[in-house]
């Protein structure tokens, strides 16, 4: 009997790596199921030729598809599939991809293809690119026929997600410049015009006043300390990344993210919608809610939110439902909450998660946009202030050298 060797999420949304006995692919797909596991890669064992588990493999890939190429593989296969087989749709797509990259990773699929794998095993062999959430719902399109479909909700998943990500890079873009402009011309007048200013001031012999002597202090210490200050930093970021390795410490940073009043909210209702949007196409295509919150908890950085995810899997394999679970976790919104109980008992949950996930969106762009727009002016007077500060401090002086001779 062949041996198989397999690469799965159980329950928790965890790694299994392994092999078993089975008469064939199909049968190890059924004892895989039985053993609650969701295979995302399946082969025969002699066809992993390095003797490393698919997991440590995919560590060492370092091609990936960029998010807006893999939306576009997406599209197009979903487009392409309806009117040709898979092999064939595959091979066009690899074809007529610009980038080499892309190509050799769309040919690397099509190969699996070609000998025999199911396409959800075949992009298991590009794991960087094609992440398990998407092989599992690749799987489930599989399994239930529609195909089609499902690479179109997947589409449009990520579409939708990449466009809320170019609506923040985009808000964020003018700020962030006009703020770097900014510090860049208030580092430019201490360590280059205040200095030479302060030449001048030392051939007065007058007490120059408060405000002068505290601007010329700093000017001073970014003078001479400017370099070991920009030291020390570089070896905290390098510290506090080596910190972020360690879960409790990681968890601790998390939680108060969460705390803070702006950026809690935006991360809460980010996950939220995004949640919402997931379970949504995979309810709708019929994956069971249990692989599609294990699956999705994976790909939460904030560890506070996963483990809240994860909580929720626990809840409802207890017997518990979607709407009570989220209900106990004490982050998600009230109307998701109050939606996803509308839609268990109406028996329309994908529907009315697809609503709730859209008006989330909603809420959260006019949020950005609100909070954002205030960022803006906020910036301005502070490096105006700033900049006036510095002026002042150099005029005072000037001003009182006036006043002294004119008496």
């Amino acid at each position: 009997m062949p041996t198989f060797e397999y690469l799965a999420l159980d329950t928790a949304g965890r790694e299994r790596t392994g092999s078993l006995s089975a008469a064939s692919e199909t049968d190890a797909r059924t004892l895989l199921e039985r053993r609650k596991l969701l295979p995302v890669r399946l082969g025969a064992a002699a066809e992993t030729r390095s003797g490393s588990s698919p997991a440590l493999a995919a560590g060492f890939n370092r091609r990936k598809l960029s998010t807006k190429a893999l939306t576009l593989f997406t599209r197009q296969l979903a487009t392409l599939i309806s009117v040709s087989p898979l092999e064939e749709a595959l091979r066009s797509i690899a074809m007529q991809s610009e980038q080499k990259k892309v190509a050799d990773i769309v040919w690397r699929v099509h190969g699996g293809v070609v000998e025999g794998r199911r396409l959800a095993d075949a992009m298991a062999l590009e794991p960087a690119s094609f992440p398990p959430l998407y092989r599992a719902m690749v799987a489930a399109g599989e399994g239930s026929g529609g195909m089609t479909e499902i690479l179109e909700r997947l589409a449009d998943l990520h579409e939708r997600q990449a466009e809320v990500r170019g609506k923040i890079l985009t808000a964020l873009a003018y700020p962030a410049m006009l703020a770097l402009v900014a510090l860049l011309i208030v580092i430019g007048m201490m360590t280059y015009v205040i200095p030479k200013v302060v030449e001048q001031f030392n051939d007065m012999g007058q007490e120059l006043p408060l405000l002068t002597r505290i601007v010329i202090g700093i000017s001073e210490f970014m003078t001479g300390y400017g370099l070991i200050v920009l030291v020390l930093l570089g070896v905290g970021v390098v510290v506090f990344g080596r910190m972020m390795q360690r879960e409790d410490f990681h968890m601790k940073v998390d939680r108060r993210l969460l705390g803070i009043p702006l950026i809690g909210r935006l991360l809460r209702d980010l996950h939220a919608a995004r949640l919402a949007r997931t379970l949504s196409t995979m309810v709708d295509n019929g994956m069971p809610i249990l692989d599609g919150l294990a699956v999705t908890s994976r790909t939460i950085r904030n560890r506070v939110l996963r483990g809240a995810t994860e909580d929720m899997v626990e809840s409802i394999r207890e017997g518990g439902s979607l709407s009570g679970s989220m209900r106990r976790t004490g982050i998600f919104p009230p109307l998701l909450v109050h939606m996803t109980a509308s839609g268990e008992s109406s028996g329309k949950l994908a529907q009315m998660l697809g609503r709730a996930a859209d008006y989330m969106e909603r809420e959260f762009d006019a949020f950005t946009k609100s909070a954002l727009s205030l960022l803006e002016p906020l910036i301005i007077v502070i490096m105006g202030g700033v900049i006036a500060t510095i002026v002042l401090s150099i005029l005072l002086p000037i001003l009182q050298l006036d006043t002294i001779a004119v008496q």
